[in-house]
């Protein structure tokens, strides 16, 4: 019985590991797969992402900061759903979003409702033993136009940001899709998983380029416990997309590859409350045109099943 409980736990705390990360405000979205590990019900929660921008980089090389500029996100994403079973389920996210920038005679913030989602979660393939575990997931769903995207219709004020750096929506309706595996071989496990936003023509005929996000890494159980468990994570994770366009016309300062490594510690307890916190690192950007960049990014999230 005690090691049925330990499996249990360990599939809960793997799924909860496949979980993908928030990348750019107007991509990725979060998706609580870990909430389908206990099957039919309710659940909900909050999930956080600061990430502080202070680089300069001019056609992908890093100059110095001609005006001091600098942009502030935070984005919080308030999500609830309800899994039918342990392997479907349907997601609803909020975010609210504020940025602050600072640049002279142009200083100032931006705060509201992002554009809101609503995804499809499935899990299947799922391979159980003592020591072994297989899970595949799937996401799929449609970003909606909530967020104000009167920034779009602004000229870039500043040498590195711009109308599109600062928008709180994107004015379109967008598809999502993703998949995810996780591994795990008694207290060792591997993870990744990407998502991929597939962009329409918004306000303005503002287009954002179609980008992709992706996050894994190797990690391992520290406490693997009846009533909780605590995992540690090296992840890599990035983002890259393309141009955007406007009327038609290919924007050249919004195309980027960025590549993060940082550490990610996970919390279960029993069956109900899943946690986690992490840093990222960029150790790889790649930018066109005139763009400030991320010097770090921190994320948190917390998800409690009814």
């Amino acid at each position: 019985m005690k090691d049925e409980k330990y499996l249990a736990y360990a599939i809960l705390i793997t799924a909860f590991l496949s979980e993908p990360l928030l990348a750019c405000d107007l991509c990725s979205v979060y998706s609580a797969q870990e909430a389908q590990g206990g099957g039919k019900g309710f659940f909900g929660g909050v999930a956080e992402q600061y990430t502080d921008f202070g680089t300069f980089q001019s056609d992908g090389r890093t100059v110095p900061n001609p005006d001091g500029e600098s942009l502030a996100s935070l984005s919080l994403q308030v999500f609830g759903g309800y899994n039918f079973n342990g392997h479907f389920g349907v997601q609803f996210n909020l975010p609210v979003i504020y940025r602050e920038y600072r640049k002279t005679g142009a200083n100032g913030s931006e705060t509201g409702i992002g554009d809101a989602s609503l995804i499809g979660n499935f899990r299947f393939n799922r391979k159980l033993t003592d020591d072994l575990s297989v899970t595949w997931t799937a996401l799929g769903g449609i970003k909606f136009p909530t967020g104000d995207a009167a920034r779009l219709n602004q000229p870039d004020f500043a040498d590195g940001i711009g109308g599109h750096d600062l928008t709180l929506g994107s004015g379109s309706f967008d598809g999502l899709v993703g998949m995810g595996f996780d591994v795990r071989w008694k207290r060792l496990f591997l993870n990744g998983e990407m998502q991929y936003a597939i962009r329409t023509e918004g306000d303005f005929h503002y287009q954002f380029a179609n980008d992709w996000t992706w996050s894994g890494g190797p990690g391992a159980y520290l406490v693997l416990k009846d009533d909780c468990t605590v995992a540690f994570e090296v992840a890599t994770s990035g983002e890259s997309k393309g141009q955007d366009t406007q009327n038609g016309v290919a924007t050249d300062d919004t195309a980027e590859t960025i590549v993060y490594v940082g550490p990610e510690i996970y919390f279960t307890w029993q069956d109900r409350l899943s946690a986690h916190v992490g840093a990222d690192l960029p150790v790889s950007i790649a930018s066109t045109g005139d763009q400030i960049v991320p010097d770090y990014r921190i994320h948190a999230a917390i998800t409690w099943r009814f």
